[in-house]
């Protein structure tokens, strides 16, 4: 009897538990679904996403943070948003250290004398050095190398990025570009060179931002463009090589730019959004076209598209837009906005940020648990006519996403083939013509189908406040 008992008490809690379980489950209807069929189409038909990219290029040009250009293109900004008709457009003010440059120069000295083509890295000093040439294969060589060895001497790391679709490379040389300087100042350098995080074979060197360690006396530092990396490593082939490296470049105090953010309200559930943006900042000596004014065009576009619909049509959760300050220098804009949304983390549905140039879209995943993966494959089904591949448990959040999304937030990965892209970032190369408008569109598509069926759906994708403990196992 017992037994008996306990079989139907065990029953009947699983029941209720499959019963909840059911009822948690996040969905998208299928209007929803026929809705976002329509939206995709119309999407790749539009030139939209090009006339926002080619406005901001064009208009305002290279944005660096805290910079005159940088104040007009958050006016820009402002100024689209309304234009494309948002419902509801504010800014949200974002405080950083402010870097400039102003000039930079090195050459060979003796017999071979020539120029080298380098740019300062973001947060470097200014100064001028001229010493004999240590070079290092990599980052873990110069580490390597007995303390004080480099004393008077200008370190040169060597180290080739290797290209990938997902940009898989960039890692290695992203981390010589941010340690690299303090490793060659513990070895006594008075200098850092690198060749640019970079894949193409282009004299435009990379820039990117740098620190220092607490504790150490920063030191001019550059990237040389590859075929001066060439350069260089062939003539030490031959023997010393003595380089000047002149830079006039610096930190001047504070600066305040802006979050700036528009929204498309929600017809049932307008306080609950989903996120999506670029950054609006880039660096000084191209035009920020892929990096990231694509970004924020693409999005930009998708809630003007979802903004267009009928009030019948429109999702029930709101579409926000946000076009983030200075990423470029340390995600400054996504992180004030963590911080001043914090409290409203779950009425943030799910969040995607535009930040890998504008190469089409191949696959998408998302950090849905496991009572929204069904609404992730809907995504995925009206996602696969673009040619993107569902990849589930792949990917992470974007840049300005990623602050965010450390304290709980939902996040989705639209990744974009990043084949050729770093040839062009952070150079004087990225400009407008190395977008193509087809693949735009299809970016456009994407966003705007991911955006509307994610502020669409029945339930939600798992935005909720990180405890300590999972925050402690994180790092």
């Amino acid at each position: 009897m017992r037994a008996t008992l306990w079989a139907a008490v065990t029953a009947a809690c699983l029941f209720t538990a499959s019963a909840l379980a059911a009822s948690r489950e996040t969905r998208i209807p299928d209007g929803a679904m026929a809705t976002a069929a329509t939206l995709r189409e119309r999407a790749l038909q539009s030139d939209l996403a090009w006339r926002i990219t080619e406005s901001l290029t064009t208009e305002v040009g290279p944005r660096l943070a805290g910079s005159e250009a940088d104040a007009r293109a958050v006016a820009w900004a402002e100024a689209k948003f309304r234009e494309l008709g948002f419902d509801r457009v504010w800014k949200e003010p974002v405080t950083f250290p402010k870097w400039e440059r102003r000039s930079e120069r090195a050459e060979v000295l003796g017999s071979a004398a020539q120029p080298l083509a380098i740019a300062a890295l973001g947060g470097s000093p200014g100064g001028t050095v001229e010493a004999e040439i240590v070079r290092f294969a990599d980052l873990a060589s110069l580490e390597a190398a007995p303390d004080g060895s480099l004393a008077g001497r200008i370190a040169f790391v060597d180290y080739r990025m290797a290209r990938a679709k997902d940009g898989a490379g960039y890692g290695q040389g992203s981390r010589l570009r941010s340690r690299g300087p303090s490793a060659a100042i513990r070895k006594g350098a008075a200098g850092f060179l690198m060749r640019s995080a970079g894949t193409d074979s282009h004299r435009f060197p990379h820039t990117g931002i740098t620190r220092f360690d607490e504790g150490l006396t920063p030191i001019p530092s550059a990237a040389l463009a590859a075929p001066d990396a060439d350069q260089l490593a062939r003539l030490l082939a031959r023997g010393p090589v003595r380089v000047r490296m002149a830079l006039d470049c610096g930190w001047t105090g504070q600066a305040t730019s802006y979050n700036v953010i528009g929204e498309i309200r929600g017809r049932s559930r307008p306080d609950e959004v989903v996120l999506i943006g670029g950054h609006l900042d880039s660096w000084d000596q191209g035009t920020g076209a892929i990096d990231d004014a694509a970004g924020v065009a693409i999005t930009m576009a998708a809630g003007k598209l979802i903004g267009e619909m009928s009030r019948r049509e429109r999702p029930a959760r709101s579409i926000r837009v946000v076009a983030f300050a200075n990423e470029e220098q340390g995600l400054w804009g996504g992180k004030a906005y963590a911080a001043a949304h914090e409290q409203a983390l779950t009425r943030h549905q799910i969040a995607a940020e535009s930040d890998f140039g504008a190469g089409r879209v191949y696959a998408f995943s998302t950090s849905a648990p496991e009572h929204a993966k069904a609404a992730e494959k809907r995504i995925a089904e009206a996602l696969a006519p673009l040619g993107i591949a569902h990849a589930p448990g792949t990917g992470g959040p974007g840049p300005d996403i990623s602050p965010f999304a450390e304290k709980g937030l939902a996040w989705a990965r639209l990744a974009q083939d990043g084949t050729d892209y770093f040839d062009y970032h952070h150079t004087a190369d990225d400009t407008l013509d190395k977008i193509d408008p087809r693949a735009l569109a299809q970016n456009l598509a994407a966003y705007a189908v991911f955006a509307y069926l994610a502020a669409s759906a029945e339930g939600d994708f798992g935005s909720a406040p990180k405890l300590a403990s999972d925050e402690a196992g994180a790092k």
